[in-house]
Formats: C-alpha cells, structure tokens, sequence
C-alpha cells in the first residue's frame, strides 16, 4: 500500500512494459536511470516547451530517453551521450523495441565532457544532467552554451541519495552537487532556479 505522498506522485503516472523492460536491463548492469516519477515529470517538460531538440547526458538503460521522447514534437530528435558502450547498446534495444525512427535520436557512446564541447550554441531545448556530479561544473557552463534562451538545465538525482543537505557529507561528488546548486542558484543573471523533490531531487534551471 502507499502510505505517504512521495510514493503516490512517483507511481501516480504508470510505465508501460517497454520501460519496465528497459529498466530491467539496466539494473543487471548498474546503470543510473531515471526515477519513474521523474520520467514523467521529463516527459511534462518537454511538451510544455514544444521541445525539438534534446541533449541527454548519461544514457543508462534509455528510460529517460523513452519518456523525453514522448513529450517532444514528433519531428525532434534527442542527442544521447554515455561513456560505457553497454548502456548505449542496452538503450538502443529499447528505443528499437519502441518502435522510435533511427532519424529521431543520435546515441553517442564517448567522453561526455568531449561531446559537448562539440554540440551547437543555443540550439536545444533541454538538457538533463544524470552523469558523475564532479563533471558539473564543467556542464553547466556548457549547457548555458548550447540552451536557447527559455531552454532548460535539468540536474537529476539532485539529493545524491539524501546526501546534499546534510553538511556532514563531504564525498566529492555530494560536494560537487552542493557547489553545482549554490552555483547555479546565485548566478540569477544567468538562470531562474527551483528545486522540487521528483525522484532523487530535480534541479531545475531556466537560461535568461
């Protein structure tokens, strides 16, 4: 039974069996995906901003990639990046089980830092971070680079695991998770901020 209102809202819109499948897979492997809650909140977004063009940043199984797709315009395309060939492989098998046209996504297996410096300026609509938290620094810079104005910066699994907000943990990558927030929330000239508690905690920054 569900018992409190976290549990309700991240069951309250159900995956369907491609997804539980794609899940599934990831979890043999240990990849980071998105929580079901967060894929629809992903999905959400991207219809409210007529997305076309997406970036991913870390693949998993390609749960996040399903759900980013079904709210975008059906002409978009989603950019995918993961450094580890077996998720983009595994990710590939979902979106082929999807029955989602090879012309709608691109999954790049390479150095994640590397492929965005190569990606266009101010040419997409969202970019949702889910990769190891000490490359934040770098990817916010460069996803305020390649966001159109009004696009938006999504950092997943935000929390690290309920680790952000006690002051008490000092691992690099909560650390590197606090700075990245505290970055983002002061620079005002550059993003408009919010934090909501989807998932593992969403932060959310639209580009001025």
């Amino acid at each position: 039974m569900i018992n409190n209102p976290h549990s309700y809202s991240e069951s309250f819109i159900v995956e369907d069996a491609i997804k539980i499948a794609a899940r599934a897979r990831g979890l043999e492997i240990g990849t980071t995906d998105v929580s079901q809650g967060t894929g629809a909140y992903l999905r959400h977004l991207a219809h409210l901003l007529n997305a076309q063009s997406v970036v991913e940043i870390g693949t998993g199984s390609g749960v996040g990639s399903l759900w980013l797709l079904e709210g975008m315009i059906s002409s978009g395309t989603l950019t995918s990046i993961d450094d580890e060939m077996e998720h983009s492989s595994i990710a590939k098998m979902a979106l082929t089980d999807a029955g989602i046209a090879q012309s709608r996504y691109r999954l790049i297996t390479n150095s994640v830092m590397d492929v965005m410096t190569k990606l266009t300026d101010r040419a997409y609509d969202v970019v949702v971070f889910r990769h190891n938290p000490e490359d934040l620094s770098f990817a916010i810079s460069e996803a305020h680079r390649i966001l159109r104005s009004g696009g938006v910066f999504v950092i997943d699994n935000f929390f690290g695991g309920s680790k952000v907000h006690d002051p008490a943990q000092r691992d690099p990558k909560t650390i590197a998770l606090r700075e990245a927030g505290k970055t983002i929330k002061n620079d005002t000239e550059s993003w408009v901020s919010s934090l909501i508690p989807t998932g593992d905690g969403l932060l959310l920054a639209t580009k001025l």
